[in-house]
């Protein structure tokens, strides 16, 4: 047979091949799901470009201060209408899912309010922008405070504490959508939009901050269709495609992202400059192809769920549970499984493949972490990706692939590695 030919060719054994083949005809049924929430979103995004009559003039780029640029500002409004707010920063600027989160907080931030976490503890990378760790510039450098609820040991939210926790200091809570380096549950838009609910009934003018990375487009809803004030995210995640080379997005109520733009820019400046530098068709094109790219993600999500959780690991989401977001996370319970389940995402990378990844110290994080990312887009999770940290228990947390076809692949290539290495056996 022709693919099995293909896949020996690309290093992957008959056994590994069959191993997965018999997982993959359970799924049937999931998939189909899938592409339904797929199809919607398609839609959905479609019918935002054509409600702001999308032109190939919006593609143009402009440079310098960035006055009047129509493809900016279009784009802008169909973010808005596509995640039903009332506006948008989309922009080049916004570096990051982490920085775009800390242009949401400090534009909405002042001096002697509080920031609420009601979800536990935030992705490391915040614990800087936030000052739970020590650094220069952080929130409680300029005099936020920061408190924080832990979830139950269920994953279920502390309802008692949190009413305790939000006080009349209390402006704005964050809620972080998916795990980070944590094994919770991913909240769902539907727990969001309670957890939102009861906050409002204590405090009504709390602004609710989610950030959405990973989770764009997994369901048919976002937290802004369930009382969320901005959602927050990376364009080189979900929502770029692919596409999209560098880029972050807040979108909600029109005085918090008018306050984050004057964060992002200058006092008097907000949303009207910043160029594009010939950009936009990328972010647009992204934009579009969003939905179907998810779509493929979920699908090896829950492929390697399904795998790893039959060879005894613990995996979170299991292989049964509903999804919220793109990211698995697999234990292994020793750093050689994390180390060889990342080499195999490597090597099945279309860039870099001949790289083999290593822990390293990087910026942000407060243990070693090894990456696998051979990218056309440094550090694209929504390309077939994987990382962790190492330190117990071991937990790796895999996500992306541009299409299902990929996510698969890197999948049984982890295995394959997994295989050769003597940590795991088929039966």
């Amino acid at each position: 047979m022709e693919l099995e030919k293909m896949y020996e060719q690309l290093g992957i054994s008959k056994a590994v091949l069959d191993f997965g083949r018999n997982i993959e005809d359970d799924l049937k049924e999931r998939f189909e799901a899938i592409d339904e929430t797929a199809e919607y979103n398609q839609l959905k995004v479609l019918k935002a470009m054509q409600d702001n009559r999308v032109s190939d003039i919006h593609f143009a780029a402009t440079t310098g201060y960035g006055y009047n640029d129509l493809g900016r500002d279009t784009l802008e409004s169909v973010y808005a209408s596509a995640f039903h707010g009332e506006s948008a920063l989309v922009r080049p600027q916004l570096i990051s899912g982490t920085h775009a989160l800390h242009i949401a907080l400090s534009g909405n931030l002042r001096p002697g309010d509080e920031l609420l976490s009601p979800v536990g503890k935030p992705y490391d990378t915040l614990e800087e922008v936030i000052g739970i760790r020590e650094s220069a510039g952080s929130l409680k450098e300029y005099g936020v405070v920061y408190r924080q609820v832990d979830l139950l040991e269920d994953g279920s939210f502390d309802y008692e504490n949190i009413r305790k926790a939000v006080n009349e200091k209390t402006k704005l809570v964050t809620i972080q959508r998916s795990k980070g380096y944590a094994t919770r549950p991913t909240l769902s838009v539907k727990r969001i939009g309670e957890l939102i609910k009861f906050i409002k009934e204590i405090k009504p003018d709390t602004i609710c901050m989610v950030d959405n990375c990973y989770g764009e487009f997994v369901e048919e809803i976002e937290p802004t269709d369930v009382g969320a004030d901005m959602i927050v995210g990376s364009l080189i995640k979900n929502p770029g495609g692919g596409l999209a080379p560098i880029g972050g997005y807040i979108v909600g109520r029109q005085d918090c992202i008018d306050r984050a733009s004057y964060r992002l820019s200058a006092p008097g400046l907000g949303k009207e400059v910043g160029a594009s530098l010939g950009l936009n068709q990328s972010f647009y094109q992204g934009l579009f192809l969003s939905p179907t790219v998810v779509a493929g993600a979920l699908k090896g999500a829950i492929f390697a769920a399904n795998v790893y959780e039959k060879l005894g690991f613990s995996v979170v989401p299991d292989s049964k549970e509903s999804r919220h977001d793109i990211i698995q996370a697999v234990t292994f319970g020793t750093p050689e499984g994390v180390i060889a389940f990342c080499q195999g995402i490597q090597a099945a990378a279309p860039v870099d493949s001949f790289v083999t990844p290593e822990p390293w110290a990087m910026p942000g994080y407060d243990a070693d972490v090894i990456m696998a990312a051979g990218a056309f887009v440094q550090g694209s999770s929504i390309e077939l990706s994987a990382d962790g940290p190492i330190k117990p228990p071991y937990t790796v947390f895999f996500q992306g692939g541009l299409t299902w076809y990929h996510a698969k692949m890197g999948i049984l290539k982890s295995l394959q590695k997994l295989v050769e290495a003597g940590i795991v056996t088929l039966k």
